[in-house]
């Protein structure tokens, strides 16, 4: 959930969702959350079988072979990095939108970024209980503060409460509005996944890992609603004014409220992305370690810390490259505007591989674990999952995008296709592949 970032995802994205659906933006995320929940009985029912901080790349390499496993190790890591440097950005950018707001002093959002993600860095490679603890720290005084900010302003508008935004009849251009918003309302949620690649650490991953998905997709989708809801009636259920909104929403809400509890929402922000950066570097780093590990990619990216046995060459890739695209592609840009691109560029390869391992759950149980095999689990749900993913996949990489976002899809497209070349080149240098992928099991003895 920290890894999520709710204030920060809700923050850059309910605007648009809200220009998409009007009022009826809450439906519209019910809807996500059940589009999401689908994809995590695929994860579940993968880590019963196999508990792995492989993640998708063991799932899909163990479903559907080795040269697949190795396309996703690139596709994954590529997407993830990319993504996070969407973070990476907007930590400096939002810090230095706070201290000029509430201090007065203004401090180039680059250097901040630097320094932030400095710290993360120096977190996280002193082990995996430490900064999980922080994450979860972070993680509980922004939603904290969110659910505080959001009660005021119940009871501030507590005479005008109903539930028109629960309403289909009220999706501005009907069932269309609701398309539009979906995908929009589908990203909300990415890094639901992340729990599966700490399998490692988890006692009883086969348990508490299926959990830990389900439990974080159904809180955060109850934060998500009422959030949706609060900034609907901040706006006093007008839909034109909400979908035409500059800013964030729900600061602009709260600070409609009070300065103090504008301030909160602001701190929330910052909570939030920090929370955030420090999950995703934990969770998404360990894909190219596990990639590493089982000789996907080069064995240097497997090194750990003598100490904590933390990732720490896999924590440097990924953050140094994020810090990378940041400064290479994003210095002289607005940090939200970055924010925008990144997250949108970084998501594209995420959803294809999201797509792919419900294809693989099927071919795995059937091959593997036929005793065990369920037609409503292992086939019909994840057939619903790609059908649910394949919708924003398209609004995403559809013709007719403004630019820079018309290049998504082929950059996108360039990626699988080195990452096909390099898998197809590996796995006929090494035919041992197939047997390695997926064979640290994280609760093996």
């Amino acid at each position: 959930m920290a890894n999520i970032a709710p204030a920060m995802s809700f923050y850059f994205s309910m605007g648009l969702i809200a220009a998409a659906a009007g009022i009826a933006s809450p439906l519209t995320i019910v809807a996500a959350a059940i589009a999401i929940a689908l994809l995590g009985n695929t994860l579940a029912q993968f880590t019963k079988s196999i508990p792995s901080t492989g993640s998708f790349i063991t799932f899909i390499g163990t479903g559907l072979g080795p040269v697949a496993a190795l396309t996703t190790a690139i596709v994954m890591s590529v997407g993830y990095i990319i993504a996070v440097s969407a973070v990476v950005a907007i930590a400096g950018g939002w810090t230095s939108d706070m201290l000029l707001k509430y201090a007065h002093v203004h401090i180039a959002w680059q250097l901040l970024t630097a320094v932030l993600t400095l710290l993360a860095f120096l977190l996280v490679v002193r082990g995996v209980s430490l900064s999980t603890r922080w994450a979860g720290a972070l993680f509980a005084f922004e939603i904290g503060l969110l659910l505080l900010v959001s009660i005021w302003v119940l009871i501030r508008y507590s005479g005008n409460l109903h539930l028109t935004p629960f309403e289909p009849s009220h999706l501005l251009s009907g069932f269309k509005g609701l398309g539009l918003g979906f995908p929009i309302a589908v990203y909300l949620f990415i890094g639901w996944e992340n729990s599966a690649t700490l399998a490692e650490e988890t006692n009883n991953p086969r348990r508490e890992v299926p959990r830990a998905i389900f439990l974080g997709i159904a809180a955060i989708a109850v934060c998500y609603v009422l959030f949706a809801y609060v900034t609907v009636l901040g706006y006093h259920y007008n839909a034109k004014a909400l979908g035409t909104a500059a800013g964030v929403p729900f600061v602009t809400v709260a600070l409609g409220v009070g300065a103090v509890v504008g301030f909160f929402a602001y701190l929330a922000g910052f909570t939030s992305i920090m929370g955030s950066l420090i999950a995703a570097t934990n969770s998404q780093a360990r894909l190219i370690f596990s990639s590493g590990r089982e000789g996907l990619l080069p064995a240097v990216t497997a090194r750990v810390t003598e100490k904590s046995r933390t990732p720490w060459v896999a924590f440097v890739i990924f953050l140094v490259v994020a810090l990378g695209l940041v400064f290479g592609f994003g210095w002289g840009l607005d940090p939200v505007v970055y924010f925008g691109e990144a997250a949108t560029l970084g998501t594209i390869p995420i959803v294809v591989v999201y797509l792919v391992t419900n294809l693989a759950l099927p071919v795995y149980y059937r091959r593997n674990h036929p005793d065990q095999f369920s037609v409503l689990r292992h086939l019909i749900l994840p057939v619903l999952g790609v059908l649910a993913i394949a919708f924003p996949l398209y609004e995403l990489v559809k013709p007719g995008q403004p630019h820079p976002f018309d290049l998504f899809p082929y950059i996108s497209l360039a990626i699988i296709v080195v990452a096909v070349v390099y898998a197809l080149i590996l796995n006929a240098r090494d035919r041992t592949l197939a047997t390695r992928i997926g064979s640290i099991v994280a609760d093996a003895d």
